[in-house]
């Protein structure tokens, strides 16, 4: 008889730091180390639970291949497994955006630096081009096979770069029509198997660890006393700290606004990243101030560079609203903004913990159901058009980067290299925000740019 194997905590714990430091390539790129490295090589899972594990992901609002590490973490170690999967999958990200950050902040004039940031800023709008052309292809399909989903792209594309209508209220119009719609056209409701193609199928492999047929856990199996205790925990995670704040600051304070509002982000964030942007853009720049719009774009392209998942921009966000408001005096500007971006970190994420530690075994419940996923097929069809008029901000951002001023050409040229070399031949989006980078300090240097 075959020894059984088993991975121990600190093994799993190695991992889960590595991945933290190697997690590139935005929610495709880190689900295909993680399916490398758990599913072919380490073969703690089988590739039919990683996809498993993965649907139940794409059916919750925030990062997906954070949650995923998450949920594995928590298959095989309990909760304690999934909290540090998902924490370092996070920790490394943080602590390079709050020094980029200060960066940024202290050094942002300077001729290299300032030329970096203007190659950078046309390249991730071409990478929010690529991010309507993916989910665009994987979920509305052609306007014949899905002509609901492409209504409700255009509607909610109207919606926000037109009417300026709030982003929540988007995204529940578009629950209501994907439930609607999923009884009236359920054919086009149907969600696609997105990340099955991202990764190998069919390859012969050792038995895994977590393999096909392996009962699940006693601890991940569904009970209310099981989901009870993780409600009242998280309810607690998120009141303390939440009560401190507002006893320190008050109702009105700013990193109180900021915990109340990035909770509001966490649960918007279906469609990923892209698709919340809108709305921390709204909340952040317009309503509170706490950077401008082009700083906002200068935070996307920071995130872009760093491991982690996308959503860490908010980091960024609350170092430069913790940075202007002073939130401890202006003698520790550096710590109150770090201190803010930590708090904004914590805010965003523990729902995502919340969502898998007691949500997983009850959404398998309903994994299939259409009833369940028709809303949420609804809603990535709307995300689409949200994240278009994200790109449309971020162009005319760059065209104009003074309002009224000259059309900057060259940022134009630089976005649609940058779309072309992400589109149509499939480049990295390390390697195009390298090359634009080089790019801006050439122009910069040598006067040919704005």
């Amino acid at each position: 008889m075959s020894e059984v194997r088993t991975v121990s905590f600190g093994e799993a714990f190695r991992f889960w730091l590595k991945l933290g430091f190697i997690s590139f390539g935005g929610p495709a790129g880190q689900i295909a180390v993680m399916h490398r490295e758990l599913v072919e090589q380490r073969r703690w899972i089988s590739e039919r639970r990683f996809l498993h594990a993965l649907n139940y992901c794409m059916l919750l609002p925030g990062p997906e291949a954070q949650q995923l590490a998450t949920y594995i973490g928590w298959l095989l170690h309990r909760s304690w497994g999934g909290i540090v999967a998902g924490a370092l999958f996070v920790l490394p990200s943080l602590l390079l955006l709050i020094a980029l950050s200060w960066v940024y902040l202290v050094f942002g004039q300077v001729g290299w630096v300032a030329g970096v940031l203007y190659g950078i800023k046309p390249a991730v709008a071409a990478i929010v081009v690529q991010a309507v052309w993916r989910i665009g292809g994987k979920v509305l399909r052609t306007p014949r096979e899905a002509p609901w989903l492409w209504a409700m792209a255009i509607g909610s594309f109207v919606a926000i770069a037109l009417l300026k209508l709030s982003f929540p209220l988007v995204v529940l119009s578009a629950l209501a029509l994907g439930w609607l719609g999923g009884r009236l056209a359920p054919a086009q409701f149907v969600p696609p198997n997105a990340h099955a193609r991202t990764v190998a199928a069919g390859a012969e492999h050792a038995p895994a660890l977590i393999d096909d047929d392996t009962p699940t856990p006693a601890h991940a199996r569904f009970s209310r006393a099981g989901l009870l205790r993780v409600l009242v925990v998280g309810a607690l995670l998120w009141l303390l700290p939440m009560a401190a704040l507002l006893a320190w600051q008050g109702l009105h304070g700013v990193l109180p606004t900021m915990g109340l509002f990035f909770t509001q982000a966490a649960l918007l964030t279906f469609g990923g990243a892209y698709a919340v942007l809108p709305f921390v853009y709204q909340g952040a720049v317009v309503q509170h101030g706490w950077l401008s719009g082009p700083q906002m774009i200068d935070g996307l392209a920071l995130g872009e560079t760093t491991p982690g998942p996308l959503i860490m921009v908010v980091a960024f966000v609350g170092f430069l609203g913790g940075w202007h408001t002073e939130v401890l005096g202006p003698e520790a500007r550096f710590w109150g903004a770090a201190l803010a971006a930590t708090v904004v970190t914590w805010f965003t994420f523990l729902p995502s913990f919340i969502f898998i530690l007691a949500g997983g075994p009850l959404v398998e419940r309903t994994h299939g159901h259409l009833g369940f996923t028709a809303p949420l097929t609804g809603i990535t069809a709307a995300v689409v058009g949200v994240i278009a008029s994200l790109g449309v901000f971020f162009l005319h951002h760059i065209a104009w980067p003074v309002p009224g001023g000259p059309l900057d050409v060259a940022a134009l040229v630089i976005a649609a290299a940058a779309a072309i070399a992400l589109v149509r031949f499939k480049a990295g989006v390390i390697p195009v925000i390298a090359a634009c980078a080089a790019l801006g300090v050439l122009l910069k240097t040598t006067g040919l740019a704005a």
